[in-house]
Parts: C-alpha cells; sequence; structure tokens
C-alpha cells in the first residue's frame, strides 16, 4: 500500500459511507470514505479519547489530526461558548469533517488543511486533542507535541490518545521532557489516555 490516511492527496476511489453513533451520550451521523482515517466506523482510540477528554465552555480547542471530525465536532458540541479547530494533512478528511461539522449542527468550528501545526501558526488554544497519525512515524508525533506545547495557553492540557504497542511509553517521555506534568488518566484494552498541562 502505497498511499495512506497521512497522505496530503489520497488518490484512492471514493467509497463513501454513513457512520451513525452515540458519542458523549449525542447522537451523530459522520460520513467517512476511502483515503482516510478509520473509513469503516470511528476507531476505538478516538472513542475513549473522546469520553476521557475534558473540555471547559468557553475554550479554544485545536484537534490535531482531526480525520473526518468525530473527536473536534464532540468537543464543539462540550463547549458550545468555545471554538474547535480542527485541522489535517489530508485533503479530503478536511472536506469530510467540514460536511460532518454541518450536517451535525456543530456551529462553531473552523476546518483547516495542514501539515502539523502549520495553518495555526502564532495562534494559541486552552486544549489541543490528538489521536496522532501513528502510521506517520514517531517524528512526526513528536513534533505534534512539540508544536502543541507552543500554542497551548499557560494552564492549557493537551489530551493525547495512544497504544501502548504503538509507542506509548517513548510518548509518555517525550510529553514528560516538554510538559513535566502529565498524567495517564485512563487504560483500555491497551489504549493509553494521557493529559499534559502546560
Amino acid at each position: 500500500m502505497s498511499q495512506h490516511y497521512y497522505s496530503q492527496q489520497p488518490d484512492v476511489r471514493h467509497d463513501r459511507r454513513t457512520i451513525e453513533t452515540v458519542l458523549r451520550g449525542k447522537s451523530l451521523r459522520f460520513t467517512s470514505d476511502a483515503g482516510v482515517f478509520s473509513k469503516g466506523d470511528i476507531d476505538y482510540g478516538s472513542r475513549v479519547l473522546i469520553e476521557a477528554m475534558e473540555i471547559p465552555d468557553g475554550s479554544a480547542v485545536l484537534d490535531v489530526g482531526c480525520g473526518y471530525g468525530p473527536i473536534g465536532i464532540s468537543a464543539a458540541y462540550l463547549a458550545p461558548k468555545g471554538h474547535v479547530t480542527l485541522i489535517d494533512i489530508n485533503s479530503r478528511a478536511v472536506e469530510l469533517a467540514r460536511e460532518n461539522a454541518r450536517n451535525n449542527g456543530a456551529h462553531n468550528v473552523t476546518v483547516m488543511e495542514s501539515d502539523v501545526l502549520s495553518a495555526v501558526k502564532g495562534q494559541k488554544f486552552d486544549v489541543i486533542v490528538t489521536n496522532p497519525p501513528i502510521r506517520a512515524g514517531k517524528a512526526v508525533v513528536h513534533q505534534i507535541f512539540e508544536e502543541a506545547y507552543d500554542h497551548l495557553n499557560e494552564g492549557g492540557t493537551l489530551w493525547v490518545v495512544i497504544q501502548k504497542k504503538q509507542g506509548a511509553p517513548s510518548a509518555a517521555a517525550k510529553l514528560e521532557s516538554l510538559f513535566g506534568d502529565v498524567e495517564e488518566v485512563g487504560k483500555y484494552k491497551g489504549y493509553r489516555i494521557i493529559k499534559a498541562r502546560k
């Protein structure tokens, strides 16, 4: 497979499908497609992150690697007086996230194509959430952590979900070196939810 969801312009044939689900007690409907992460259903890691993440109302939130939008759109419902920015390198995912935000009535969102955090240069956030693109490699994942630290307000939090077998220990060590204040807030079937506070 020469391409995967971290490709900027996936050229695989479209295969749109609808996912109906409940996240944080809210019934939501997502359209997904071939060439994006977890096209068949919302992946388990994203689900456990959505259930665990704390988004104070009024927060400026950033979802890094948003895919077709389940984490960011859930954050938008948790913080109706806040604003959520969803970014992804994958142009197809970005279009889907825009469509899904509209169709689910999440009006307090902005969706942008972005290589890591380049599109939000100079912006600051209260909460950053990410199910990082493990397939892109450790260097990219660690770059996301570094740039997330720079884009957080003082006292802001970064929420990360990562599988133990896909590098949770090294991710935790990297976050520890950047933030100092790092807590593992949950373990679910090999997935770790890590919260880091600036």
